[in-house]
């Protein structure tokens, strides 16, 4: 069993900045592909970003070049930097861990982006 935390979350103005982490329990984190999905009130959870266990990136048309997607195998870590946010940003954050037909998900973390 995976348990995935995530934190970092909080309230910050349009253009700030904020770095969510998601920690994970367990030893095998480092083969499993990682994301970020986010649901903003009244809409479906979407796809923000993934990194693969080998380090490959991919991103939502929407966030590309402002938010980038990292991890830290020896700390069982991933993260997601999120910069030049926008009030369309708001929602709750979610982490996602994949393996193989497996999947396992955070308890959210929510972004608000208001002046």
């Amino acid at each position: 069993q995976v348990q995935l935390v995530e934190s970092g979350g909080g309230l910050v103005q349009p253009g700030g900045s904020l770095r969510l982490s998601c920690a994970a329990s367990g030893r095998v984190f480092s083969i499993f592909t990682m994301g970020w999905y986010r649901q903003a009130p009244g809409k479906q959870r979407d796809l923000v970003a993934t990194i693969t266990s080998g380090g490959t990136t991919n991103y939502a048309d929407s966030v590309k070049g402002r938010f980038t997607i990292s991890r830290d195998n020896a700390k069982n870590t991933v993260y997601l930097q999120m910069n030049s946010l926008k009030p369309a940003d708001t929602a709750v954050y979610y982490c996602k861990g994949v393996l193989g037909a497996g999947y396992y998900w955070g308890q959210g973390t929510q972004v608000t982006v208001s002046s």
